[in-house]
């Protein structure tokens, strides 16, 4: 691991550290953006963050759904180590609370002098548990605490740090009026508004957008992309008395819905840039941009209309290549140097980057590997033996990659039934061609590999554990 890195460039004393934007689509394909190929959705500023920036070709989710991947994320640790496991609710809103003994990354840059604030889903535990975004190193919070009430746009509230906003032009879930992300926007750009440069701060964006239900205010961008593709009407739980919280609303126009809503998500992102530089702080400022895993298929969204996989295998929930490979880019005027980059990275490698580059040595354990060197250009960029991911809905399903291999463990939870499938991505990206059987003694190695990177979780059993 690289430690230190960021000394060599000036960027980590007390008076330069960096500012960091990590800005975190819900359920954004990795074919959905322009630098990847999207052709029928403009991205300009996504596309501008890239091309001035490093785009990442092979950089992958925690896991294929939406908690466990932020907790590998925000931790530094794989899903077979990192605390949250698997999409768990709890009443009356919110998650299983990620534990007060995960040391996440807001916290080690709170004590390094930071301030911190997320604007978006949460989805790591309830209001005042010890999963609350106020005591996982966060200084600010507004957005959904829950992420099951994060399915709908136009909710009946939000939370602002420990208080519970009442959204009451949108009664409950009976009108459409005050559309969450645009609220949670204004909030973001007032905190880049409020900075004055002389402390550094990591800002947490996990947009909700294009996550969950197709709907989105009948503005120009929605204009734009109506009528330009055929359509099928989604019939779904429409907002009204009848409405239920994590529902899905009715659309005529799903296509243009779902297209409009990854350019509302772009204009956010360009927003934000904007933002910094009048400010001036886009130039001591890194911001990544990626997603939380690979594209839905939930209320009436049609990945396979925009290729929203990029090409590769898979959906959400998926650990084929669609579900977790994710779009990411890399951009700091001056410092990343346009580029691109084929290191396989992953979330738990978030970590122990941005400490490196807040000067931080002594932190919490972590099973990622700090991105430093490749963003900066400077040095050897140490690779993964090996990336891990599993995942605790549809049976069971594991994944391994090492160089050029990758395994693929479904219905794990069932021995009878599991089945082992290995590609070769340098000649199958797509995983079309199981060599499993064709390379037995590869298969072994990369089931041990499984058997070696998972441990045990009481909260999350796994393969049998605990029956």
């Amino acid at each position: 691991m690289a430690t230190g890195s960021g000394l060599a460039f000036g960027q980590s004393t007390s008076d330069n550290r960096p500012n960091i934007v990590f800005i975190l689509a819900d359920d954004l394909g990795y074919g959905d953006v322009g630098f990847n190929g999207q052709q029928k959705i403009k991205t300009p500023n996504l596309d501008k963050l890239a091309g001035q920036g490093m785009r990442f070709t092979r950089f992958y989710a925690g896991t294929s759904v939406c908690a466990p991947s932020r907790s590998s994320l925000l931790s530094g640790r794989h899903t077979g180590h990192t605390y949250i496991r698997g999409n768990k609710g709890v009443e009356p809103e919110g998650q299983q609370p990620i534990a007060d003994s995960v040391v996440t990354v807001a916290e080690l840059l709170r004590e390094k002098g930071y301030v911190t604030a997320a604007f978006g889903k949460w989805g790591l535990g309830a209001p005042g548990s010890e999963g609350d975004p106020l005591r996982q190193g966060f200084d600010r919070f507004y957005g959904f605490n829950c992420q099951s009430l994060a399915h709908r746009y136009y909710p009946a509230h939000l939370w602002d740090n420990d208080s519970k906003v009442m959204l009451n032009a949108n009664g409950n879930l009976e009108k459409t009026e005050v559309y969450a992300p645009d609220l949670i926007q204004d909030k973001a750009l007032e905190f880049v508004a409020s900075r004055d440069g002389k402390k550094p701060f990591f800002l947490f964006l996990p947009y909700i957008l294009p996550h969950a239900e197709l709907i989105a205010p009948d503005d120009s961008l929605l204009q734009y992309y109506k009528g330009k593709f055929p359509e099928t009407p989604f019939a779904g739980n429409d907002y009204g008395p009848n409405a239920t919280p994590g529902g899905y609303a009715s659309q005529l126009f799903p296509r243009a819905t779902f297209a409009a809503m990854v350019a509302r998500l772009d204009q956010y992102v360009g927003q934000i840039m904007e933002a910094l530089r009048k400010k001036g702080l886009d130039r001591n400022t890194l911001i990544i941009f990626t997603s939380d895993n690979g594209p839905h298929l939930e209320g009436g969204a049609d990945p396979d209309f925009f290729n929203s996989g990029g090409g590769f295998r898979g959906f959400k929930r998926d650990l084929y290549e669609g579900g977790i490979r994710v779009p990411t880019a890399a951009y700091w005027p001056g410092v990343v140097k346009p580029g691109v980059s084929h290191h396989a990275g992953a979330f738990w490698d978030i970590l122990p980057t941005f400490t490196d580059l807040a000067g931080i040595k002594k932190r919490s354990a972590t099973d990622g590997i700090s991105l430093v060197p490749t963003l900066l250009g400077k040095g050897k960029q140490p690779e993964h033996d090996y990336l891990y991911w599993e995942f605790h809905e549809k049976g069971g399903r594991q994944a391994v990659s090492r160089g050029n291999w990758k395994a693929v463990r479904l219905q794990a939870n069932d021995p009878a039934k599991t089945k082992v499938e290995l590609y070769d991505l340098s000649k199958d990206p797509k995983e079309a061609i199981d060599l499993a059987k064709a390379n037995p003694g590869k298969t072994a190695e990369l089931v041990r590999l499984m058997n070696q990177a998972h441990t045990p979780s009481a909260l999350f059993p796994f393969g049998g554990e605990g029956k």
